[in-house]
């Protein structure tokens, strides 16, 4: 994009209200949840959703694509998936000529949104089959590397109770994803909300409110917005102070954390704040946006010791304390 001028900026940040409130018209409560899932595409990453069987997780993935228009694949994840089920193979088929040769049938990863239902049921190797496509946006079948569709988010989830026949994800998968989005029961309100919309005879209809190459712009707009040198370094401050081999680490880190967050968690963590600070129709990145971000950013990525897990302590009650200690004590330079 170039000539970028204020005017795109508000009308890009009236366009994702619309969106917001197009999801909301079918979605009940999740305010949260939304709001990070629409952080989470148009920073051009993807998400993994942990919450209890029901809550919606499925159907928002869906709504949201609705929304944009973009196209929308399920995979189900179980033990006995194959990775060439998720990118695709190379089939032999008959030419004109009669002769036979090797064509590629693309799998259902080549969507603009790939749904990854409950993705720790399937086993490391053919959880490993997302690794290529969500880090280089590419799938190599054969030696021959084929390029995603732009856009492309995957959008996975899982159950945090069902821990039998599961296969955790490990750390190298799980800092793939920019956000780990918790998705909580709704209240009493939302509950009878909820029943209204779904068992009655009217149910709202979704009106398209983008486009591919909408979603695509807004993606470069997000890039250009401003972070200060001083809202960088307490981004750098939050990420450093999540070590416990870092001498201005909180007491909690040093206690009960065995490793914090690397490059790609900071990374993360700006991109997110810049797609936050436009909904909010600003044009510039403050402590507000960082501090918003910090939790889905950092909750995956910060990996208990012994003593941690013992405790009972939480991530997110670990960068509760990190971003107190960093804004307030001054402890890191």
């Amino acid at each position: 994009m170039t000539n970028i001028s204020e005017q795109d900026f508000i009308l890009a940040a009236e366009k994702l209200k619309t969106i917001k409130s197009e999801i909301q018209a079918f979605i009940v409560g999740q305010d949260e949840v939304i709001d990070q899932m629409l952080w989470t595409i148009f920073s051009e990453g993807h998400a993994l959703l942990e919450g209890l069987p029901g809550l919606g997780k499925t159907m928002l993935v869906k709504t949201i694509s609705e929304v944009l228009d973009l196209s929308f694949s399920r995979i189900q994840f179980t033990p006995d998936l194959m990775p060439s089920d998720i990118t695709g193979t190379m089939m032999i088929q008959p030419d004109e000529s009669g002769k036979q040769k090797f064509e590629f049938f693309e799998g259902p990863i080549f969507s603009n949104i790939v749904l990854a239902d409950e993705i720790n049921r399937a086993t490391p190797k053919t959880q490993s089959a997302l690794l290529e496509a969500m880090g280089e946006k590419t799938v190599t079948i054969m030696g021959d590397t084929k390029a995603m569709t732009k856009p492309f988010f995957v959008l996975a989830t899982q159950n945090p109770i069902e821990m039998e026949g599961t296969y955790p994800l490990p750390e190298a998968q799980l800092d793939r994803f920019t956000c780990k989005i918790n998705v909580y029961y709704p209240n009493r309100e939302s509950l009878k909300e909820i029943i209204h919309r779904t068992t009655g005879v009217e149910k709202p209809k979704l009106k398209k409110v983008m486009t591919n190459e909408e979603v695509v712009n807004i993606q470069q707009l997000v890039k250009h917005i401003i972070i200060s040198d001083e809202i960088l370094d307490f981004a750098v401050n939050i990420i450093a102070g999540t070590h416990p081999t870092d001498e201005g680490a909180c007491p909690s880190v040093k206690s009960y954390v065995q490793y914090g967050s690397g490059p790609r968690g900071l990374q993360s963590m700006i991109n997110l704040a810049k797609a936050r600070a436009l909904f909010s129709g600003r044009f510039h990145v403050s402590i507000g946006d960082i501090k918003q971000v910090a939790k889905p950013i950092l909750r995956h990525r910060i990996l208990l010791n012994f003593e941690g897990e013992a405790a009972g302590v939480s991530s997110d009650r670990i960068i509760d304390e990190t971003i107190e200690w960093v804004q307030h004590e001054g402890a890191l330079t």
